[in-house]
């Protein structure tokens, strides 16, 4: 099979490429494309791959092109990864939206808002594209703001694409482990939108444990969310929630955090990143050692304002080795070869939720097999979960729209619905600010 890797100069590409190089079984990844604007990026991820694949007999093949055409023609699978605009991009979104006080994240607030703005029109060409050279092929999407980029591609793919996102993973993970349970044999009952979730139950044998988890203070203040929002708020909630969810309920405190730290998350991506792609540029230096480096210090640092905020401390070793690329095989697995399995998974709602329309992508739990990701029914989401998912799904459908019609009054609208953007005047700063700063939204008219 042919896996063409769209934003393949990134620099998690070696995940997914590690995460294949596991895969023994009949029908898997033979053939690796690398596709990515920046060549000499393109170039550095390609040795870390070499390296990776110098002691596995067998390894897939890789090329590497700039020709997105080319790229996409005869793939069975597509994963989307890119970053319209970079690290810098990112960073800017920080910068502009910290300046008028709001979140500036790269998928929730206003930094995501900008950052789907600009990824969209991308997106949805790629899609378009897909959809003509390789039109039998899955596409996965990696590219945040997840949810939102997954719907605007579903419009013309339909339900072949599928986004992923390892925080369900992770946090499922993390749950059972602390009950003592085998995370493979757990079913996890998560609702909402990407970045927009609560795992409302944890079933092992049939039997919902997360009561016992949530009636143990303890137990609860053990692990990276019960540290991240405290125990009473989880027993308030009698749920655990997605950690993005600690910008919605300790608003004030994470755009403090990030007001008062030394660098953005962005500014410090893109000058490790820089750091790490100038090093490749010396054809003696060791890739693999390199970005194993780098990446070690990129996961001990992910949301380190918010637990600095939280009093929540340094992460747990268990909690560094990521998981994306995990959800990704096996979700490949299981369309290719009709493994079947289960997968939290962003995907079209399909009547699921039904405070949302068919055509809302949604992240909930899926049986996936050969035709695909179906989700799977779940409870209604209790009243206060409801109105925020509403809410937020509002704004997507928003962004899509200007995105679209290249409206600048949409976009305003966009910011304005947010609910972690408090005044339709910081909406209107918001959108001078990026338009200024962001030539790839410079459609916004």
């Amino acid at each position: 099979m042919k896996l063409t890797i769209l934003g393949g100069g990134g620099f998690r590409v070696p995940l997914v490429y590690g995460a294949l190089l596991t895969d023994r079984g009949e029908g898997r990844v033979t053939d690796v494309v690398l596709h990515d604007l920046d060549d000499g990026r393109l170039r550095a991820v390609a040795r870390v791959l070499a390296e990776q694949a110098a002691a596995v007999p067998g390894a897939p093949r890789v090329t590497v092109t700039t020709d997105l055409d080319e790229a996409l023609r005869g793939a069975d699978f597509v994963f989307s990864a890119i970053r319209v605009g970079g690290l810098e991009g990112r960073a800017d979104d920080e910068r502009v939206a910290l300046a008028q006080g709001v979140l500036g994240q790269e998928t929730v607030g206003a930094g995501g808002i900008a950052y789907g703005l600009r990824t969209v029109p991308v997106a949805v060409d790629i899609a378009r594209r897909a959809a003509r050279l390789a039109p039998d092929a899955w596409v996965i999407n990696f590219t945040n703001p997840a949810g939102l980029v997954t719907e605007a591609m579903s419009r013309h793919l339909g339900d072949r694409v599928i986004g992923i996102c390892d925080s369900p993973v992770g946090l499922g993970r993390r749950i059972a482990r602390v009950l003592g349970a085998d995370p493979k044999q757990a079913w996890i009952d998560y609702v909402g939108l990407n970045h927009l979730g609560w795992v409302r139950g944890l079933r092992i044998a049939g039997r919902d444990e997360l009561p016992r988890l949530l009636a143990d203070p303890d137990l609860l203040g053990s692990f990276e969310e019960g540290k991240l929002f405290g125990a009473d708020w989880l027993q308030s909630l009698g749920a655990i929630p997605n950690e993005y969810l600690h910008y919605y309920y300790f608003n004030r405190e994470a755009v403090r955090a990030y007001q008062q730290a030394e660098k953005t998350r962005g500014a410090f991506l893109a000058d490790q990143q820089a750091r790490f792609y100038e090093e490749m540029r010396d054809p003696g230096a060791a890739a693999l050692a390199a970005w194993d480096r780098t990446r070690a210090e990129r996961e001990a640092t992910y949301m380190a304002e918010n637990r600095e905020s939280a009093g929540a401390g340094e992460r747990d070793a268990d909690d560094l080795s990521g998981g994306y690329e995990k959800v990704a095989l096996a979700l490949m697995r299981a369309i290719a070869r009709d493994e079947r399995t289960t997968l939290i998974l962003n995907v079209r709602n399909q009547g699921v939720l039904s405070v949302l329309d068919d055509d809302a992508v949604i992240e909930v739990p899926c049986l996936v097999d050969s035709g695909g990701a179906h989700p799977v029914a779940v409870a209604p989401l209790p009243e206060h979960a409801t109105g925020l998912v509403c809410a937020v799904k509002g704004v997507e459908r928003e962004v899509l729209a200007a995105a679209e019609s290249g409206s600048r009054a949409t976009a305003v609208k966009a910011f304005a619905l947010h609910p972690l953007v408090d005044s339709v005047n910081v909406a209107r700063s918001l959108v001078e600010g990026y338009t200024d700063v962001h030539p790839g939204l410079a459609y916004l008219k």
